[in-house]
């Protein structure tokens, strides 16, 4: 019904024939995928997770420095490069398991390893804020909480 209102009112249209396609709910459902909320989550996570990546690599000192004076007066004071490692780690592990579950999602329907990779996400956000309270950094840690609600969002909605 919607379709036919959008044809006759751009009947006059030289490409009229074209428009009607447009608008037809066959031809939307198969843009607007079963997972796109879903899939826009972890494109969103995962681009925030790569972003994080490429800078602690092309800023490692900066970062190194960055980070201990931020812990410093904590007990990973004299653990920053180590701790850095592992959260480049499980970022790495984070963005692989996400963009190899994008690939299933879209490419099988099969939506575990997208669930495997939010849930690593999730557990490398909780070690995050976990060091952000051990640095006694409150609004860091509210910050990184944003982003664990959005991640358990889209481990709901799978």
């Amino acid at each position: 019904m919607f379709c036919s209102k959008i044809f006759i009112s751009f009947k006059k249209c030289a490409y009229y024939k074209s428009i009607p396609i447009i608008f037809d709910s066959n031809f939307l459902s198969l843009i607007m995928q079963e997972h796109i909320a879903v899939s826009l989550i972890i494109c969103y996570l995962t681009l925030s997770f790569a972003y994080s990546v490429i800078e602690k690599i092309m800023q490692w000192q900066n970062s190194k420095d960055y980070y201990r004076n931020h812990f410093e007066n904590s007990i990973l004071e004299n653990h920053i490069p180590s701790a850095l490692v592992l959260v480049l780690v499980m970022e790495c592990i984070s963005i692989g398991l996400s963009l190899f579950g994008l690939y299933r999602l879209y490419g099988n329907n099969e939506t575990q390893i997208s669930l495997w990779g939010l849930v690593s996400i999730a557990t490398t956000l909780l070690v995050l804020m976990t060091g952000q309270r051990i640095a006694q950094d409150y609004s860091g840690a509210m910050n990184i909480t944003v982003y664990f609600i959005l991640t358990v969002m889209g481990i709901y909605m799978l």
